[in-house]
């Protein structure tokens, strides 16, 4: 049967060769976020279907790299112990579906079956290993021009992802909802709907959509976790999950009754980061314009004083030492939009001078235009 064969090649080709590629920004990810407990049930975000929507180039090699693209022995076991794990996947499969004579259309629909029946048992077992080693798999799949079994593989990873979105708590639902709605109006839409108590709703081709309900504040303090995360990093994992995880986080605090006086948004950052604040003290200091515009973009898809950290360890904070010696963080898009709001509410209430708040509502109101353009373009 073409369905087992495939299976049995799958498993024949990772156990005969092994990893041998690097890691994909959604494997990168997922690993960044299960390694804090807390955030398991984060990991739907980063491996969510590449045709719901397009992910970044991964991360750039690093220097402590083997030719393979992995950064240490361990990263590579795990990704053996993840393949044992899908093989065993696949092989439970074949037993099922082995005996039964069917044609392509039904095929179809059987694998499809016999994928949840074996994964609805072993999902709560799972790790970040087993959908490193399935996205690596996939890999080796494209690249020997499988489509077969590369549609096999990608069948068993949409029916763990939909377990997990089951599992995960609504305002992580939300969110992976969001990170694939393009247009600002559908998310506004979706945010506004969440917050009424969520229901059942019309999609596109009229297809029914279940919206859970959710806490504005919940999704933005979720949202700007992971930010923090993926921030904190030498090397961003992912800029166009990053810059959807901003937009994501302001458009909910930006609904909340306060807005950006808001007493809930007031949470975590208590002074303000010295490379944001430089950043922003040369954005002010010029007139609203395409030569600030282009500044700002260039900061925010990681270029000069945004730029990525790639030769330090990748483990540590995202450091380097400036011209006079000091070490200094790149500027992040979160970090520095948090910044901005916190000088802007300084503004509103008296306790700033010196800025006009219409020069920095500026700054806001095109920083935001340039994420969309990152996150969705």
């Amino acid at each position: 049967m073409v369905v087992a064969c495939s299976f049995i090649t799958a498993c024949s080709l990772f156990r005969l060769y092994g990893p041998a590629a690097s890691t994909s920004s959604q494997q990168q990810f997922l690993q960044l976020q299960l390694k804090n407990p807390k955030r398991k049930t984060q990991l739907f975000l980063s491996g969510t279907s590449s045709a719901s929507y397009e992910v970044g180039n991964g991360y750039p090699k690093e220097e402590n790299n083997d030719d393979n693209g992995f950064s240490s022995e361990q990263e590579r076991k795990a990704l053996l112990r993840g393949g044992e794990q899908v093989i065993s996947v696949l092989e439970e499969m074949v037993t099922l579906l082995e005996d039964m004579n069917m044609d392509e259309e039904s095929e179809k629909v059987a694998v499809e079956l016999a994928a949840q029946g074996v994964i609805g048992k072993r999902v709560d077992e799972m790790e970040s290993d087993f959908m490193m080693a399935l996205d690596y798999m996939i890999q080796l799949a494209e690249k020997d021009e499988d489509d077969k079994r590369k549609s096999l593989l990608e069948v068993i990873k949409e029916t763990v992802l939909s377990h997990l979105t089951k599992k995960c708590p609504p305002h992580v639902q939300i969110i992976g909802l969001l990170c694939r709605t393009p247009q600002k109006e559908s998310r506004h839409e979706l945010l506004r709907r969440v917050a009424a108590g969520g229901g059942v709703f019309k999609g596109k081709d009229e297809l029914k959509i279940h919206i859970p309900a959710a806490n504005l504040n919940d999704i933005a303090n979720q949202a700007d976790d992971i930010l923090e995360t993926m921030e904190t990093r030498p090397v961003v994992p992912d800029r166009k999950l990053l810059a959807r995880l901003v937009l994501i986080r302001e458009e909910a605090r930006d609904m909340m009754g306060g807005g950006i006086l808001d007493e809930r948004n007031n949470r975590g950052l208590y002074t303000l980061p010295e490379p944001e604040v430089n950043f922003l003290a040369k954005l002010v200091a010029l007139k609203p314009g395409d030569t600030v515009l282009g500044m700002i973009r260039n900061v925010m898809q990681g270029k000069d004083e945004g730029a990525d950290n790639a030769g330090n360890d990748y483990e540590g904070n995202a450091e380097r030492v400036n011209a006079t010696g000091r070490k200094s963080h790149p500027v992040r898009p979160g970090m520095f939009l948090e910044t901005v709001s916190k000088v802007l509410a300084g503004i509103y209430t008296g306790t700033e001078s010196g800025i006009t708040a219409q020069h920095l509502e500026w700054v806001h109101r095109k920083t935001l235009q340039v994420l969309q353009e990152i996150a969705f373009n």
